[in-house]
């Protein structure tokens, strides 16, 4: 399966959610699907999206929250599973894109998901009450759409292939993004106020 595919996919289901995306191809391929001021792209923090995704979620329980991550970044903050799994906010989607690669410096380096790690099992083992390995784009779509309908913290793997983009390039700077998506958080609180 390739991300692009599978992002294209979600992107509908992505319009009612909050999203905070890794750096990178997932960042770059998600903006090309096109942008809405509830995504966040996470750029020049590797590792961190999962634990910027979890404040979001903890502070605005109201909202549904999908973070998208890379397996070399989650790899990067293996921690942040088991503390997700400790606060398991429900309104929270984690979604991973399993290369087996470090895609964005290189196909040759690659992640210890290609020597076996398992993501969705160091999860479930983590204490996320929900996980899956997902290796086509019909799977992924249903286990995303229960996810992000469900009422439990979920972690999910998808297995793409090394593939990225054809430029990393985000023509978006990222300080127009932070207040943008700042902006976007606030008008949905004020949304809910009587």
């Amino acid at each position: 399966m390739k991300r692009i595919d599978a992002l294209r996919a979600l992107y509908p289901d992505l319009k009612e959610t909050v999203v905070v995306t890794i750096m990178g191809a997932v960042a770059a391929e998600l903006h090309s699907l096109g942008h809405r001021p509830g995504f966040f792209y996470l750029e020049h923090a590797m590792g961190l999206a999962s634990s910027m995704g979890l404040g979001i979620a903890l502070s605005r329980p109201e909202l549904r929250v999908v973070v998208l991550d890379g397996d070399g970044s989650l790899l990067m903050n293996l921690g942040s599973l088991t503390t997700l799994a400790r606060y398991g906010p429900p309104n929270l989607t984690h979604l991973v894109f399993d290369n087996e690669v470090l895609l964005s410096v290189g196909k040759s380096f690659t992640t210890a998901t290609a020597e076996g790690a398992d993501l969705a099992a160091i999860a479930q083992a983590s204490g996320v009450p929900s996980t899956a390995t997902l290796r086509d784009e019909a799977s992924l779509v249903a286990a995303f759409r229960a996810a992000v309908q469900g009422d439990r913290l979920s972690t999910l793997v998808a297995k793409v292939d090394p593939e990225g983009p054809a430029s990393y390039f985000l023509d978006f700077h990222l300080l127009e993004n932070r207040f943008e998506f700042q902006r976007h958080l606030k008008s949905l609180a004020a949304a809910r106020r009587p």
